[in-house]
């Protein structure tokens, strides 16, 4: 089990692959939703994933103050994938998300697009609520936001 912190500019060719397979067989075919993965946001966020025998098992992006949101630092693409699933990865490598942003980025909120059945999970971590659902590609998702304590 390894962590990886990087920034666009230092994954190996093989890694962003590795990266973009995971996002596109969870986001795009498990959830039969066709969108936008190359968004060109991956080239100014932090690559913060983890690998078990060297296959990606989490991932999150994490997006600096002004990339997607004004005044908030963003997660997200947050995963974990399917083999890997109900080992509490998914809390991990958002724990270690947020406390990243906090020790590195003068930043004092986070605000992430949720999908809206892992509503509870995200305020499990003090994200709250701040939108009425909505529709993102065709799944409901709500904004939520954390403020730094």
């Amino acid at each position: 089990m390894e962590w990886h912190v990087k920034k666009f500019n230092e994954l190996l060719p093989q890694d962003m692959y590795a990266l973009l397979k995971a996002r596109v067989d969870v986001f795009v075919v498990e959830q039969n939703c066709p969108y936008h993965e190359l968004d060109d946001l991956d080239q100014a966020s932090i690559h913060y994933y983890l690998t078990i025998n060297d296959e990606i098992a989490a991932n999150v992006r994490l997006l600096p103050e002004g990339l997607k949101y004004e005044k908030a630092a963003s997660i997200g693409r947050v995963l974990v994938v399917k083999d890997f699933r109900g080992n509490g990865y998914a809390r991990t490598i958002m724990l270690k998300a947020i406390d990243y942003i906090w020790k590195n980025w003068h930043v004092n909120q986070i605000k992430i697009q949720a999908q809206t059945y892992l509503n509870e999970f995200y305020s499990s971590l003090g994200f709250c609520q701040q939108s009425e659902p909505y529709l993102e590609d065709g799944i409901p998702h709500i904004d939520m936001l954390l403020e730094r304590k």
